[in-house]
């Protein structure tokens, strides 16, 4: 079974870069998106989220790969990536044409939810900048060969954005796999984006011809059974959350039809409510299953980002340790902090994530 194998720190620019696009997402706070008259603006994406966390919670030194419409919305975005600290020497600016027919930025309108009433997420992104990417723009041989990366993240919300980007981000993990950059996907299954575009059909056949290029996968059970076509057997079609066991038989069969997998994550999540939620983790590497801390009855202020910061933490873990009962307590320590605050990217510290994963409290800290 492969190990990673990760480039020393002072052999890259880069500890980390993500490909994907970041969208202006714009928050009712404790209103709803129906009813609000005003909203807060933050930034985020699915794959950003991962670099961002890295970044400001981790202190590494991280790159997004994405492009933006230059309109005002666009330099706002600019701005709020700037604050997070993720390099943006691989942005690419598309000019407007003043009007959206051609290029736009994405927006994402999300409400949190509380108790019964589940976080809804409505999203604006048709001719986004970061959508029309084609094979060809990026010059990866510069990213990951002059400038070096020890460690390339993306995933399946940007390769559902369009026809183009599934081929973007195959371009992308052969490149990083020619420059000996270990490569991490989170399949992150979204029925909303591929619904128009041939539905869970579609999502098998682009995400099955990835995973051949990944050699770390994370995503939770929807993910691994709607982009990867793993069923698993002797679960009760109706039961809502798979047991510990019906994971590893899912995981199993994900390293068994792909054994370039030299690791795989997910996350463990009841939800008793959008207000409450049992959450954990779960990690194969090695041949080895390594289970995170689970802690049941978790408060949830804000749940969206919550996978990203996991990944993120696991990430972490891996680049710093090696160790993969570390990493997986890293990444659902980072992802439960996340959970506590507002918008979709972190605001905890290292400090608190060790604190957490070790089994640190919740008192006050003076």
């Amino acid at each position: 079974m492969a190990k990673l194998q990760i480039k020393p720190a002072d052999s890259c620019t880069f500890d980390q870069a993500s490909l994907g696009e970041v969208m202006l997402r714009l928050d009712p706070g404790e209103s709803r998106v129906r009813t609000a008259r005003q909203f807060r603006a933050w930034e985020g994406g699915g794959e950003y989220n991962v670099a961002r966390g890295l970044r400001r919670c981790f202190g590494m030194r991280t790159a997004i790969v994405t492009a933006l419409a230059d309109n005002e919305i666009g330099r706002l975005i600019e701005d709020l990536m700037l604050q997070g600290g993720v390099d943006l020497s691989c942005l690419q600016w598309v000019p407007y044409d003043g009007i959206g027919r051609t290029v736009r930025n994405g927006l994402n309108f999300t409400e949190r939810g509380f108790g019964v009433r589940g976080a809804v997420g409505c999203s604006d992104r048709g001719l986004t900048a970061a959508s029309q990417l084609t094979v060809g723009e990026i010059d990866w041989d510069a990213l990951f060969g002059t400038a070096g990366v020890r460690w390339f993240h993306t995933g399946g919300i940007f390769a559902a954005l369009s026809d183009t980007t599934p081929d973007v981000v195959e371009q992308a993990l052969a490149k990083a796999k020619q420059h000996g950059v270990v490569t991490s996907y989170d399949l992150n299954y979204r029925p909303s984006l591929w619904k128009a575009i041939g539905g869970q059909t579609r999502a098998q056949e682009v995400n099955r011809r990835i995973a051949k290029l990944v050699d770390v996968m994370i995503g939770n059970e929807e993910d691994f059974t709607a982009c990867l076509g793993l069923e698993v057997e002797g679960v009760d079609e109706h039961m809502k959350e798979l047991p510990l066991e019906a994971y590893k038989r899912m995981i199993e069969r994900a390293v068994s039809e792909y054994p370039n997998f030299a690791a795989t994550a997910t996350t463990l999540r009841t939800v008793k409510s959008a207000s409450i939620n049992d959450w954990g983790a779960l990690a194969w590497y090695d041949g080895t299953f390594y289970e995170a801390t689970h802690r049941e009855n978790l408060e949830i202020l804000d749940r969206v980002g919550g996978g990203d910061s996991f990944a993120s933490g696991f990430i972490y873990g891996m680049m710093t340790t090696g160790n993969a009962q570390q990493a997986v307590e890293y990444g659902a320590a980072h992802g439960a902090l996340a959970m506590t605050t507002p918008g979709d990217t972190t605001m905890a510290t290292l400090e608190e994530v060790q604190k957490l994963a070790a089994g640190g409290s919740s008192r006050v800290v003076r």
